[in-house]
């Protein structure tokens, strides 16, 4: 199977192509960026063939494309690869806007490919075993999430909301609210949120704090935010306390790590040695591609996800309860 990528701009594209690279029979046939300094440094590390314009690269004999581009660009790629008959799987948020993420989604139905969402989280093992916990019944039926998504702040076109649609809470709502809308099988009823720029002198929010209520009755809260410093050892966490009727479960997604003390570092690292949640997404997108099964995180559950992170905007800018 050949792969392409389109754009690098997303720091994950180092970890897809690094996975791809451990999956048989995968052959990665380009990169394609319009920063020409960033996409051939990208190219010369990987030993990739490099092309400016991605619609260039959508030309080749290619099954697939992996979106790395800024959030504000998915969508473009997106329906430009499902016109060329090209399977999708685009970075998380699937776009900045509603009409955005639909339109991608009509588009690669309109055309037969797979549209997968970026939401390796869900491949972590923890995350599954926690999954098949709550499916069995155990715990009985949840009436509660306290969730964490803390990170690093990461600049760039992350803080432009021209490109990125917002800040920390488009960038770090978006993985939790699908582990819940994929744990709980339940649509959202209402939203509130507080969010403000509390860490950096930046032009979009750093914090936030997002309290939900699904149609199912659970309650959730989420503190999105971009609260660690530079010096943190790692980029940040998901973390979920899961209350059920029953008992209750408290997951560390990333908790698969070691600690290292270098004097050839400014501070300590954590350094991972457990599954690779990248490998895992992707290798099974190739295999829904070669066994034609339906896309395992499709394009409504990144629909979704958008969706919560849209209204805790509208909550918080006009300090209100948003109801779907």
């Amino acid at each position: 199977m050949r792969i392409g990528i389109l754009g690098c701009e997303h720091m994950h594209a180092n970890g897809y192509v690094s996975a791809l690279k451990n999956i048989p029979n995968v052959e990665i046939a380009g990169i394609a960026e319009s920063n020409e300094l960033a996409g051939k440094n990208f190219a010369q590390n990987y030993g990739l063939k490099y092309y400016k314009d991605y619609k260039k690269l959508l030309d080749e004999d290619i099954d697939a494309v992996i979106i790395c581009s800024a959030n504000v660009k998915h969508a473009e790629m997106t329906i430009n690869a499902a016109k060329a008959k090209k399977n999708v799987i685009v970075e998380k948020p699937i776009a900045t806007t509603i009409s955005d993420a639909e339109k991608m989604i009509d588009e690669c139905n309109k055309n037969g490919v797979k549209l997968m969402v970026s939401f390796p989280v869900r491949y972590e093992p923890s995350v599954k075993r926690a999954k098949e916990i709550i499916d069995s019944g155990i715990i009985g039926d949840i009436i509660a999430i306290n969730a964490t998504n803390h990170g690093k702040m990461p600049g760039g076109w992350f803080v432009d909301k021209n490109l990125s649609g917002g800040g920390a809470i488009i960038d770090h709502t978006v993985h939790v609210a699908d582990l819940m809308h994929w744990i709980l099988r339940s649509d959202i009823k209402e939203v509130y949120a507080k969010m403000g720029t509390m860490f950096y002198d930046i032009p979009v929010e750093d914090s936030g704090i997002i309290s939900m209520e699904f149609e199912n009755g659970t309650y959730a809260t989420l503190d999105a935010s971009w609260s660690r410093p530079e010096s943190f050892p790692t980029w940040g966490d998901v973390t979920m306390e899961i209350i059920g009727t029953k008992g209750a479960i408290n997951l560390d997604a990333f908790a698969q790590h070691g600690m290292l003390y270098s004097n050839n570092i400014k501070y300590s690292q954590y350094l991972d040695w457990g599954d690779d949640m990248n490998y895992l997404m992707l290798k099974d997108f190739i295999d829904c591609i070669k066994n034609d099964r339906p896309s395992p995180v499709t394009g409504e559950d990144g629909l979704f996800a958008l969706k919560i992170a849209l209204m805790a905007y509208e909550s918080a800018r006009e300090n209100k309860v948003v109801r779907w």
